[in-house]
Formats: C-alpha cells, sequence, structure tokens
C-alpha cells in the first residue's frame, strides 16, 4: 500500500516546478536565517523570563519582549506540536485515502466536508496550518484547503465553548454560522477560478478508481499501521521536517507579536475599536499586524464586543487574522509556490469579512 502510494507521488512536471522552488531555496541558503535567528530569539526570551530581574528598570522593554513571547508560547505550543505530529502521520496515510474522506475537490459536498474537518479539528491556528497545508500536499483540492483554514483558526470546539462562555450563545451561534458562510464561500470561490484557470490546480491531486472503497482503504492502512515507540519518534521526525517551512513563519510571528506588545499598548486600541467605520478600519489594520494565536485574539476580541459594543468589529477581528495574516499568506505560498495564490486569500475573504461586520455593526447599535 504505501509502495503503491508513493507511485502516485512522482512529481508531474508542475509538481516537480513546487518541489524544485522548496529545493533550489534550501540549496542556496544553506541556512534559513528567519528560523535560525527567530527561534533563537524565542529560546532567549523564553528562558531570560524567568533570569532578568523586573525591578531594573533598564531592562523593562526586554522584560515585556521576554514576557509576551513566554505568554504566546505557553498558549501555543500544544497546538504546534501537535500540528506538526498530526502532519507527520497525515504523510503516512495513502493520499487515495486522504481524499477519499475529503470528497471530491470543486464539489460543494467536498468543500463541505473540509470545513467541518477545519472546526472539529481542536488545535490552534498555527496548528491548524501545519495541518491544512499538509491536506493540499496529500491531494486536497485549493477549494478545500482555502475553506479548511478559514475555518478553523477559531472555530475549534474548545474555543467555540470558550467564545459562548464570554459573550452569551446569541453572539457565538452568530459569529459562528458566520464565519462557516465565509469559508463554504471562499471555497466555491477558489474552485471557480481554479477552473476558469486562474489559479493553478493542486498538481498533487491523485486520481481515484471508480471502485475505489474508502472502508478497504482504511482497513489495509491501519494493518499496516505498527504503533510502537519507534514509530513516534519517526512520525514526529517527519513531521519537523515537513513543517519546517511553515515553521519558519509562525516563529516569526511569535517574535513580531512580542514586538508589538511590547510596543503598543492594546488597551489604547481597544479605546478606539467602536462601532464606527473608523473603529472597523482601526480593527482590520490592528488584526492584520498583530499576529498572535486563536487564544490570544479571543480576550481583545470579546472585550470588542462587551466595552465597544461593536459586535462587527469582534467579527472582524477574528476573521481578518486569517484573511490578512502574513503567516497564512507565506505558508500558501510556500505550499502551493505562488504569490498570485496566496494573495487571493485576502482578496476573496476580506471583502465579505467587511461586509458582515459592518451589518453586524449596526445591529448593536
Amino acid at each position: 500500500m504505501e509502495h503503491e502510494d508513493h507511485q502516485h507521488h512522482q512529481p508531474t512536471a508542475q509538481s516537480e516546478e513546487h518541489h524544485s522552488c522548496h529545493s533550489e531555496s534550501g540549496s542556496k541558503k544553506k541556512r534559513d536565517w528567519i528560523l535560525l535567528i527567530s527561534s533563537t530569539l524565542i529560546v532567549l526570551s523564553y528562558l531570560s523570563f524567568y533570569l532578568i530581574p523586573e525591578t531594573i528598570e533598564t531592562y523593562q522593554l526586554i522584560n515585556i519582549f521576554a514576557e509576551s513571547v513566554f505568554q504566546l508560547v505557553s498558549k501555543m505550543w500544544w497546538g504546534v506540536l501537535l500540528g506538526i505530529f498530526s502532519v507527520g502521520l497525515l504523510g503516512t496515510v495513502p493520499r487515495k485515502l486522504v481524499v477519499s474522506i475529503l470528497g471530491k475537490g470543486g464539489t460543494l459536498s467536498g468543500i463541505l466536508r473540509a470545513t467541518g474537518a477545519g472546526v472539529m479539528l481542536d488545535l490552534c491556528s498555527h496548528g491548524i496550518l501545519l495541518v491544512g497545508t499538509k491536506l493540499y500536499e496529500r491531494g486536497a483540492s485549493l477549494g478545500q484547503m482555502m475553506a479548511f483554514l478559514i475555518a478553523s483558526p477559531w472555530n475549534s470546539l474548545s474555543l467555540t465553548l470558550i467564545l459562548w462562555s464570554l459573550v452569551g450563545f446569541k453572539w457565538m451561534i452568530s459569529i459562528l454560522l458566520l464565519s462557516l458562510l465565509i469559508a463554504i464561500i471562499s471555497g466555491l470561490i477558489f474552485e471557480k477560478l481554479v477552473k476558469a484557470k486562474i489559479l493553478p490546480e493542486n498538481p498533487n491531486k491523485p486520481e481515484l478508481p471508480e471502485n475505489y472503497s474508502f472502508s478497504l482503504g482504511l482497513k489495509n492502512h491501519l494493518r499496516s499501521v505498527h504503533p510502537t515507540p519507534k514509530a513516534f519518534i519517526k512520525v514526529g521526525l517527519s513531521g519537523i521536517r515537513d513543517s519546517k517551512m511553515i515553521l519558519r513563519w509562525i516563529f516569526f510571528g511569535i517574535v513580531l507579536a512580542a514586538l508589538i506588545r511590547t510596543f503598543m499598548n492594546p488597551e489604547v486600541f481597544a479605546q478606539l475599536f467602536g462601532p464606527t467605520l473608523g473603529g472597523l478600519g482601526v480593527t482590520l489594520l490592528f488584526a492584520t499586524i498583530l499576529e498572535v494565536c486563536s487564544e490570544g485574539s479571543m480576550p481583545v476580541a470579546t472585550d470588542m464586543l462587551l466595552r465597544a459594543k461593536a459586535a462587527g468589529n469582534t467579527f472582524a477581528f477574528l476573521m481578518t487574522g486569517v484573511s490578512t495574516d502574513y503567516t497564512e499568506i507565506m505558508a500558501i505560498k510556500e505550499t502551493t509556490g505562488r504569490w498570485k495564490t496566496a494573495f487571493f486569500l485576502p482578496i476573496v475573504t476580506l471583502p465579505q469579512v467587511v461586509l458582515i461586520a459592518l451589518v453586524l455593526n449596526q445591529m448593536a447599535v
């Protein structure tokens, strides 16, 4: 089964170009300086959180930066690790099986399945990013990957319950359903763009035989799985290797978010997040530059609803971090090998987010 799957993985001319894009960047740059510098700063800052005395005024900014890194890493570490392991685990699953689970790309059913998978998989935005890009490499269509990523970042079961406890059931279910609507619409738009040849089709997509049986494929795969400690280590190492291109931007995002927290006070911005056009504009800008995981963005988002009485800004803050997030854009570029595909994420989603946010703000007034 594994041998057969590797045969399907033989790259086409298009996929060879995609693969060589990664290979060449690795050969030209023996050291990934973004990954190296970002990870070094994170490790040093995390350790210095305990070592640098907070009472020394000279180190006040360093203390704030170190504490910000500590808080971000403490919130997202489990999601990133689980995401890495999930990536390694997905790498062992035959492509035919993955495609049969997600359904046929280019269809409403396939988009609905991908959206549902994004909601059910309980990971933070950074962990889900690793899994979503891996699904694309395993054969998911471009529309399915986009629907999965758009639905996922805060729509996990645990965060949905947290949002419910913070803002009440009415606003929780409203924000949830509206975000799912954007995921489904965006996924279908991306499928249309691929069919119109405006965006390229996923070169990794294998064709399923007409008589392919999901249950039989699953049974054959499970028979080949041997859950030994060595196998778990192998899956983890494979996940780290396959996630390297995405981790560089996640680590860079942590450093940038810590810098913003060090030199900008979020509470000052919160006063500007009223239910006005100007407040929505500030929200969109703030959500774009403030790179935090879904758990970190939730308290700020709820403050916009409870204190600023701006439900639309809450929705925009949660969704704009997905639509305009540079980590997500860079991850999509690295996965597809094309800037054009990556920049279509905000082009497709942002107008929908702004329109819904304006309507919600008017309803809340």
